[in-house]
């Protein structure tokens, strides 16, 4: 019941979604429905992990923690996949990228003894890093497969001059690469003059000092930008390939 009443404290704010859905109606830009459904799903979404990890705390052990952040691994591939329709094997690509980012960037802050290995750490930072990974991973994905089609003129006559499919898709994933990353480097050098990050702001909201606000969110800043590095190049490197056959070939290819 505390958690619901919790959740309900912020239903007021409804009133500044229905401004999003009036803009939307005036504006004629059809989605109004996206918006509703954003709602409802955030509301059921963010009441349910709410149980899970009260629940998970409870049972103080690992290896549930590992569980749930590889159920978050998961979806957050499939999440990836859906947005990269027409990438073979997008699923497995965003997982394994996804999976590695989270468990070295978890690794080394466990291993350098940076934050403990609880679960009211490890959940929330491997969210943290998981979500952020997946949103690299699936602009990596439909940048390098929408600039692909649109290039792939210039693709074919670098293969036909004798490039292998590394050196003719060379341009387009640095280009999908350094998109990738943009907004995350932009956000970090903007910190604490343009915006003041989410748990910056939350640690300040419950009280707590202001400086240690700002250790802890250099700490998340930090572990963001190397994970959502590795993310990139990762996702770049293990999906290049799929878009040629064994004979360096371009395969057909469309935008989404």
């Amino acid at each position: 019941m505390e958690g619901l009443q919790m959740v309900g404290s912020g239903l007021p704010t409804l009133g500044l979604v229905a401004v999003a859905v009036a803009l939307s109606l005036y504006q004629k830009l059809d989605l109004e429905r996206d918006i509703g459904v954003a709602v409802v799903r955030s509301f059921v979404q963010l009441l349910a992990i709410g149980y899970v990890i009260d629940y998970v705390f409870g049972l103080q052990s690992l290896g549930a923690v590992a569980v749930l952040l590889a159920g978050m691994v998961l979806f957050a591939a499939w999440t990836s996949a859906r947005r990269a329709s027409g990438v073979p094997r997008s699923f497995w690509v965003a997982a394994g990228a996804i999976g590695v980012a989270a468990v070295a960037t978890v690794g080394v802050l466990l291993f350098l003894q940076i934050v403990p290995s609880t679960a009211r750490y490890l959940i929330p930072l491997g969210g943290m890093v998981i979500g952020n990974s997946m949103n690299t991973a699936s602009l990596t994905l439909t940048r390098l497969r929408d600039d692909v089609a649109e290039q792939r003129p210039k693709v074919e006559a670098a293969l036909a001059l004798g490039a292998t499919s590394r050196q003719a898709v060379s341009p387009i994933l640095r280009t999908a690469l350094q998109r990738a990353l943009i907004p995350l480097i932009d956000a970090t050098k903007t910190t604490g003059i343009i915006f003041l990050p989410g748990a910056m702001v939350g640690m300040i909201i419950a009280g707590a000092d202001p400086l240690e606000a700002v250790r802890l969110q250099v700490v998340v800043l930090y572990m963001l930008l190397g994970s959502v590095s590795i993310a990139a190049i990762l996702v770049g490197l293990l999906s290049y390939r799929s878009f040629f056959t064994a004979r360096h070939q371009l395969r057909a290819t469309s935008r989404g």
